[in-house]
Parts: structure tokens; C-alpha cells; sequence
């Protein structure tokens, strides 16, 4: 009997057979059932009806009833979500929801103790190589070597993503972040935008199907964080996928697509910006905290509670 897999798109789950796995870990998938018909695609053939369907069905990022615990606590607790192909999700909640962990296992920095974590048809915790090669990593504190100059940490990571960069390719890039001219100038004394510009460029050098920020606009001034919600942007544009957290709900409600709010380590929803504040504008505890007209803020805080937390 074929193996089955179960994917979440739009709220909805559907079951899939695996007609192939690809040596790179890759899977091909086929609706269950298909149902033969004039014109159609047969069931029979698994991989044509894999390869003409699963473009349009199948999301960049698809995590099953993730589960992460330490110890006795589960921080994630069968958490499930997708990230469709060119779109930017924001992954929101309040310190200690459950975010970081799901960001880890995303990564593979952790193993979590139950769950599928697929990227772009790639079983992570299966093939976790080449999962981590698809993807692309920017973290809310990056610290290249200070010595080196700017030019120097370019071609130093593209090599380690087996990206061969010209001297003309790395000046072109850098001209395309406002960079060119601190080429060579060291890592150390660029100021805290330019070396966020800096890394974000560097975790899309390979080209990923996903591009992991974490709070990637954290202590950065109005000017460089618009700056940077525009690079984000034009990486989407590109064809890129997103996955952003972040704790300004202004930044959540400007670039992301969806946004999902996790707390306690359950997912509590998933909608765009604009639904999630229709859908709460009248909810008594977001009425509560609301000052004015209702923003992604007043509802994030009506949901998860106005207590600090560490």
C-alpha cells in the first residue's frame, strides 16, 4: 500500500501519496483519491499527476502537529501551519509562547519529539541536510568576523554555500544594498543597519526556497527599518518565500501576507493582518486594550494577555 502524508493548506487537511522520493529527499505527491476521468490525469500514473499538481497545492513550508518539550513542559504542542509559495508569515507571540522553539526545529538546531516538517517537499527531519541547504537564516543579533572586510565575508559565505561569486558579481551586490561603497571597509564599522542589510543579502547568497528572519528589524531606527521592509520585499518579489517573527505588530501588519499568533505553545490562529482585526474588532478583551481603532496590537495583546512576560 503507497505511503500516505497529510498536508494543511488553508485550514483545510488533505491526504497525499508519496509517488516518489527523490534522492535529494524530495517527494513527489498525488492527491488521494484520484479519480480518473475524460481528459484527466490517471491515478495510475503517480508521478504525472504529482508533477501537474503539487506546484499549485503544495505549500514552501509545511509543519504537521509539531511538538517540542523539554523535560516535562511542551514549549510547541502539536502546532501546525503552512507558508505558501512567495508569501511572508509572520510567526507572532509573546516571549516564551513558543516562537524560538519553532523557529529551532524549523532549522533543525532541535529535535522535536514528534511532528513532519516539510520544505519544499523535503522531509526535514529525515533528509535534514538538505533541508538546511534550501533554506536561508537571518538572526535578530549577527556577528561576522570584525576583522574582516566587507568584500571578504561575501565571498567567505557564498563559499560556504558553494556559491562561486566574481569580483564583479559581490560589487554589483553590494551596490544593490547601498553597500558598494564599504566594500572594504571592515565588518566592525558598519553601523547596526548596514549590517543587517549585510546579512540578510548574505542569507539569500544561495538563492533559498525560504528565508528565516528572526526580529530581523530589532533596535534599528525608523529609517533602516523601512530600508529593510523594503529589501524584504523585493526578496519576495523575486519569487522568495518568508518566514519573519517579529514583536512589532506595526512591522507584522506592514509586510507580512498572514500572520499566525502562538501562545502557551498552541497556535491560536491564522489570517491575514487586516481579517485577524475584522475578525476581533468587537472581541470584549481586545475592545478592552484597544485605544482608537482597532490595530493588529490590540489584538495580539487581547488574545495573549497584557501581563509582561520574560
Amino acid at each position: 500500500m503507497p505511503e500516505t502524508v497529510q498536508v494543511l493548506r488553508d485550514g483545510q487537511t488533505r491526504a497525499y501519496v508519496v509517488a516518489e522520493e527523490r534522492e535529494d529527499g524530495s517527494l513527489l505527491l498525488a492527491p488521494e483519491p484520484l479519480t480518473a476521468a475524460p481528459g484527466t490525469i490517471s491515478a495510475d500514473d503517480g508521478r504525472a499527476a504529482a508533477a501537474a499538481m503539487v506546484p499549485d497545492l503544495a505549500g514552501i513550508l509545511q509543519v504537521r502537529d509539531l511538538t517540542v518539550a523539554y523535560g516535562p513542559k511542551r514549549a510547541v504542542d502539536a502546532v501546525s501551519f503552512e507558508i505558501r509559495r512567495g508569501e511572508i508569515f509572520g510567526l507572532l507571540g509573546p516571549n516564551g509562547a513558543g516562537k524560538t522553539s519553532t523557529l529551532s526545529a524549523i532549522e533543525g538546531l532541535l529535535k522535536p519529539q514528534s511532528g513532519t516538517i516539510l520544505l519544499d517537499g523535503i522531509d526535514s527531519r529525515r533528509h535534514p541536510n538538505q533541508a538546511r541547504a534550501r533554506m536561508g537564516v537571518q538572526l535578530q543579533a549577527t556577528s561576522f568576523q570584525s576583522e574582516l572586510k566587507i568584500r571578504e565575508i561575501v565571498r567567505l559565505y557564498a563559499g560556504l554555500y558553494g556559491v562561486e561569486l566574481s569580483e564583479h558579481q559581490i560589487v554589483d551586490g553590494l551596490r544593490a544594498i547601498g553597500l558598494e561603497g564599504e566594500a572594504h571597509k571592515p565588518f566592525k564599522q558598519l553601523s547596526g543597519g548596514q549590517q543587517q542589510r549585510l546579512s540578510l543579502y548574505i542569507a539569500v547568497v544561495h538563492d533559498p526556497a525560504l528565508l528565516l528572519l528572526d526580529e530581523p528589524t530589532a533596535g534599528l531606527d525608523p529609517q533602516s527599518r523601512r530600508q529593510l521592509w523594503g529589501r524584504i520585499e523585493h526578496i519576495r518579489q523575486e519569487g522568495g518565500s518568508i518566514l519573519l517573527t517579529t514583536h512589532s505588530m506595526e512591522e507584522a501588519q506592514a509586510v507580512c501576507d498572514r500572520v499566525a499568533i502562538i501562545d502557551n505553545g498552541t497556535l491560536l490562529t491564522t489570517e491575514t493582518p487586516q481579517d485577524l482585526i475584522e475578525k476581533h474588532r468587537n472581541d470584549p478583551r481586545v475592545r478592552a486594550v484597544a485605544r482608537g481603532e482597532v490595530t493588529l496590537e490590540d489584538v495580539f495583546i487581547g488574545l495573549t494577555g497584557s501581563e509582561i512576560r520574560d
